[in-house]
């Protein structure tokens, strides 16, 4: 029996697959379903409280129980999807978190909703680098991908702020717990779209999961990020921050040597990293994350405790900053065409977000809507919105589609990372700041904005950080290493700011 040849099957595929807007509409839910919850919970922590009576102490776990679970397993969810089917583990991933909200909305006491938090979050990072995998591989033309990164992007980055929206509207007409049954509509009509919609791909045939390091990987970097948030409680000097950072770092030294000296097939290929425009791009969403994640946390604690919103208000004034960060977002590729390269865009977004923030680090106690909100979110906003496309082109546009689902981990890992990791530091600032001048008793107005003032301010220097690092954006990633071609050195990019722009939109070459 006859072989159909290549051609013939891509004719065949093209016919009768399904339209591509249907496509990147489920992949987008996907990402949707998993973002939200990032920030949902913010503006209902008071009623959660109050109906679990968790302590001050405990409460912050409803946040970082999912945040530390989805950034310590994104990586291991972006490999296994290349290893075992992208749309397998998409099916898997949005199970886990829609069970698992169920299991939230149904939540008796402090512990179970902490428990389901972070089997959310598991689900989270089985499905998020899943959506970003089918879509670098199902969009390979420029034109197409560029349109459907940009609507990834917008996604990935008004859901935080449209979470903080939801979150407070959901808890003020209802209860707080339909911020969690509300992604089981959402899970199971992405559920019933999954089969209709995507076809199965995995990446090279014949490679095994690289068990051990995915084991030294996620350790350490659940490790450190709960060094960080106990940082809150007990500060930077104890062991109990301190000792779980310090085993994060001695596990990341022993999983680089591993991948690079052990491991048959390493959960990241370390040539990966070692192209200029991936690994700057990381850096820079790094900061990003960090930056602008934790804003919206202290700007619903502002809103709340100094100018006196109900959740459902504040819920309402994070709608701008969604609308923000969703135009930046498709915005960003017809401005690089419009400016003929990447450069304005990735040193001007950062700036923006800067600006925001460093406004916010002045605001009064008795602020107005529009001069201390309005304005400095839509500037934080649409600056993210801005970098987040050019970002993502250059962190996956030079690798091979079998590491499609890896690169996308990574830079998921990287913004969810940063958001962790600075929403810890900058949560430390501000109750040091705040701890510092209450004596003991409640801390007044004057004491809780002089903590926000603080974050607010360490913050923008965050963004500043990551819009230094946009300068190392300026060369060619090299070939894709093959088993008959070893990596080229990387080639520094022409005057022209263009370079990055023409090579990230080209389909990677196997």
């Amino acid at each position: 029996m006859s072989t159909p040849s290549p051609s013939l099957d891509t004719t065949r595929s093209r016919i009768s697959r399904p339209p591509d807007w249907a496509v990147l509409s489920l992949l987008c839910l996907g990402q949707l379903i998993v973002v939200l919850d990032l920030s949902i919970v913010n503006v209902a922590l008071p009623a959660i409280q109050g109906s679990l009576d968790f302590s001050d102490a405990g409460l912050q776990w409803v946040v970082n129980g999912y945040a530390i679970t989805f950034a310590g397993f994104l990586l291991l969810g972006g490999r296994v999807a290349d290893l075992i089917g992208r749309r397998r583990v998409f099916l898997i991933g949005l199970t886990i978190f829609t069970l698992a909200s169920l299991a939230g909305g149904l939540a008796r006491s402090s512990e179970w909703l902490v428990i389901a938090r972070v089997i959310q979050g598991f689900g989270g990072a089985l499905l998020s680098p899943a959506t970003l995998a089918i879509l670098s591989t199902t969009f390979t033309e420029g034109k197409a991908r560029a349109r459907a990164t940009a609507a990834w992007g917008a996604i990935s980055g008004a859901g935080a702020a449209l979470g903080s929206v939801l979150g407070g509207v959901l808890t003020d007409i209802a209860s707080w717990q339909w911020i969690f049954y509300v992604n089981i509509p959402l899970g199971a009509l992405a559920l019933a779209l999954t089969y209709p919609l995507l076809g199965e791909s995995r990446g090279a045939a014949g490679k095994r999961l690289d068990g051990v390091g995915a084991v030294l990987v996620t350790t350490a970097l659940v490790a450190l990020v709960f060094g960080a948030v106990d940082s809150q409680n007990h500060g930077w000097s104890a062991s109990s921050t301190w000792g779980p950072i310090a085993g994060a770092a001695a596990l990341l030294v022993w999983f680089t040597l591993h991948e690079a000296k052990v491991a048959v097939a390493p959960l990241i290929p370390l040539y990966v990293l070692k192209i200029r425009s991936v690994a700057f791009a990381n850096i820079v969403m790094f900061w990003i994350g960090a930056a602008v994640i934790a804003h919206f946390y202290f700007l619903s604690l502002y809103m709340q405790n100094i100018l006196g919103y109900n959740a459902f208000r504040t819920g309402i004034a994070f709608l701008p900053g969604a609308v923000a960060m969703t135009i930046g977002a498709y915005s960003g590729p017809p401005l690089v065409k419009r400016f003929g390269g990447v450069r304005p865009l990735l040193t001007g977004a950062p700036a923006l977000s800067a600006l925001g923030l460093l406004w916010l680090a002045f605001v009064p106690d008795h602020g107005s809507f529009a001069l201390h909100v309005l304005i400095p979110q839509v500037l934080i906003t649409l600056g993210a919105g801005l970098v987040m496309v050019p970002l993502v082109i250059a962190a996956t546009g030079g690798v091979a589609p079998a590491e499609a689902g890896v690169a996308s981990g990574i830079i998921n890992t990287t913004r969810q990372f940063g958001g962790a990791i600075g929403l810890a530091v900058l949560a430390t600032i501000a109750a040091s700041r705040t701890g510092s001048g209450s004596g003991g008793h409640p801390p007044s107005h004057a004491e809780l904005l002089s903590g926000y003032h603080a974050a607010f301010g360490v913050g923008a220097v965050f963004a500043v950080v990551a819009l230094g690092f946009t300068f190392g954006l300026r060369t060619v990633a090299p070939p894709i290493p093959t088993a008959a071609t070893p990596a080229e050195p990387e080639i520094d990019a022409p005057e022209s700011d263009a370079a990055l722009e023409t090579t990230e939109s080209s389909p990677a070459r196997p």
